[in-house]
């Protein structure tokens, strides 16, 4: 897809309402509270014996991510980086974590957040792996102001 058609699946998420019940398909998930939306996909990596297809591939989506943070930034100003972590961690350790937060920590390291303006919602841009041979995944991500604290997060 061209950086204009990721551009316009962001722009019609972003204003979309959230389902009222969890739901899944080809394109993501979403729920009462989020959206979260596979922008682009990569090959696998299971004959990647040496890593370069992974070392492509990653260069490859970085900078498709780069390249739509920079139109989101042109909008909406710097985004705010959140390690994701924190988010994992406390999954694990039983703890309750809010979607789209519990969904992206489990495949991502940290993603680019833009509060939307007018909007109790914030987008995030993301590059996952769920596992070495698996494909490199881009998400966007609406989630709910209440889902994540801005003011606790490190806006670079």
């Amino acid at each position: 897809m061209t950086t204009e058609e990721h551009l316009s699946t962001i722009d019609a998420l972003a204003v979309r309402p959230f389902p009222e019940a969890p739901r899944t398909d080809a394109t993501g998930s979403g729920g009462p509270r989020h959206h979260v939306r596979v922008l682009q996909v990569s090959r696998d990596f299971w004959d990647d014996d040496d890593g370069q297809a992974w070392v492509e591939a990653e260069a490859d989506m970085m900078a498709c991510l780069d390249d739509l943070a920079a139109h989101l930034t042109t909008r909406w100003g710097h985004p705010f980086f959140v390690e994701l972590g924190p988010f994992l961690s406390a999954a694990l350790d039983g703890e309750s974590v809010p979607e789209p937060l519990d969904e992206l920590s489990q495949q991502a390291v940290s993603m680019r957040v833009w509060p939307l303006p007018g909007a109790d919602r914030w987008l995030a841009l993301a590059v996952g792996q769920a596992d070495k041979e698996l494909p490199l995944i881009l998400f966007v991500a609406i989630g709910h102001a209440s889902a994540l604290d801005l003011d606790a997060v490190s806006r670079t």
